[in-house]
């Protein structure tokens, strides 16, 4: 009669101990699996006057090296995963140099995709760290789009150093920063 008491107890314990265990794997996957995304918004570096679709004059060649340096870094472990620009020669031309240092390619979006590029980067990219470079007009409406803030400040003409990043928790509320990188606007 003891014997089957202490066997019983000994099959409660194992059943208890598996399904802690169990659970305390599973909180574990589902907190990994819901990481935070960041998504690191800018601009394309300044350009040329001239052209249709006109590349980086030699301030923004410097401008987009000195992000390739800022956004290089912006995670110890990994940096960024992935790097996408618009159909456009300023923003391709403002993402080589991170893409070189960083040995990942650069995809081209359509800047008139808002919807489809953030669908695509909360899908493939929940967790990581995702580079977006696009034109003044497009920003604003990707930020509101991954319900970052809505009071943004106008974007000038001549303004290329504002660099925004937009943090999407699993679960809480997204913030938004504005840094500033390179040359200060205006000088």
């Amino acid at each position: 009669m003891d014997d089957n008491r202490r066997k019983r107890r000994r099959r409660r314990r194992i059943i208890a101990s598996a399904i802690f265990l169990t659970l305390a794997l599973s909180l574990a996957w589902v907190f990994e699996s819901q990481s935070t995304t960041t998504v690191v918004f800018v601009r394309y570096a300044e350009i040329l006057d001239q052209g249709e679709n006109p590349g980086l004059n030699p301030a923004g060649q410097q401008r987009a090296r000195e992000l390739a340096r800022v956004v290089g870094t912006i995670d110890i472990v990994g940096g960024v995963d992935a790097i996408f620009a618009t159909q456009y020669r300023s923003t391709q031309e403002t993402a080589e140099p991170l893409a070189e240092i960083m040995q990942i390619p650069v995809q081209v979006v359509d800047s008139n995709n808002v919807r489809g590029l953030a669908q695509m980067i909360l899908k493939e990219y929940k967790g990581k760290i995702v580079l977006v470079i696009t034109d003044e007009e497009a920003l604003p409406r990707l930020i509101r789009k991954f319900h970052g803030s809505k009071r943004l400040a106008p974007i000038t003409e001549y303004e290329h150093d504002n660099l925004y990043l937009v943090s999407i928790p699993w679960y809480g509320k997204v913030k938004t920063l504005q840094l500033k990188y390179g040359v200060p606007y205006g000088q």
